[in-house]
């Protein structure tokens, strides 16, 4: 996968958001298996190791088709989206200081990556034609991309992107059921929020699990 490029011009969606297949939805029904991230235990049952590192504001050239009035724009960086990214110089982050307070707070946004490897057995739980969902609440807003994606329907619901003040994410891992040695990249932009309304308040995780169903 190539590195971040920064557009230089307005484009289009490559297919028209009203004709865009339904994402893949998590189940509703209660998991039958958990295993919590955030516990060293539980991050081990993946190979999980956790890197964080603050996300910065920068000025960048406006669209070269914007209105003439309009010189610059913003970008974030570091894009760390882009699977194969290398964090291997960011802050390690145990399991258990995911609920740690991190950035500057007010308007503050933060990268946690991780790479999940789905185990032959989960804690107990036989994984194979099992459904996994990667679930996260971060204070305040979070968006979850996987492998590179950040799923994603304009008018439908994506669960990967923003849910709503303090509401958990719930992505699907994988098209339908998952298999042993299976292997998430994982990247979770963390927003501290409404950004309007910036709060004097911090970044962290109100959970982080895997919950599997049958």
């Amino acid at each position: 996968m190539p590195p971040y490029v920064r557009p230089t011009k307005s484009m289009p969606p490559a297919i028209a958001p009203l004709l865009q297949p339904q994402l893949s939805l998590a189940p509703l029904l209660p998991p039958v298996h958990v295993v919590d991230l955030m516990t060293d235990a539980g991050s081990a049952v993946f190979g999980a190791v956790w890197r964080a590192k603050e996300v910065k504001l920068v000025e960048c050239p406006a669209l070269s088709d914007s209105r003439p009035e309009y010189k610059s724009t913003y970008d974030i960086e570091p894009h760390a989206e882009v699977p194969g990214f290398d964090d291997s110089k960011w802050e390690l982050v145990p399991a258990t200081d995911l609920g740690g307070r991190r950035g500057g707070g007010i308007v503050s946004f933060f990268w946690f990556r991780t790479v999940l490897t789905i185990p032959a057995n989960a804690a107990g739980f036989n994984t194979a034609g099992s459904k996994a969902v990667l679930r996260v609440n971060v204070d305040d807003y979070a968006e979850v991309w996987i492998n590179g994606a950040l799923p994603r329907t304009a008018g439908r619901p994506s669960p990967a992107t923003i849910q709503g003040f303090n509401i958990p994410n719930r992505v699907l891992l994988g098209e339908n059921v998952i298999a042993p040695g299976d292997k998430f990249e994982i990247a979770i932009f963390a927003i501290n929020g409404p950004i309007s309304a910036a709060p004097a308040n911090f970044l962290w995780f109100r959970e982080a699990k895997v919950e599997f169903f049958t």
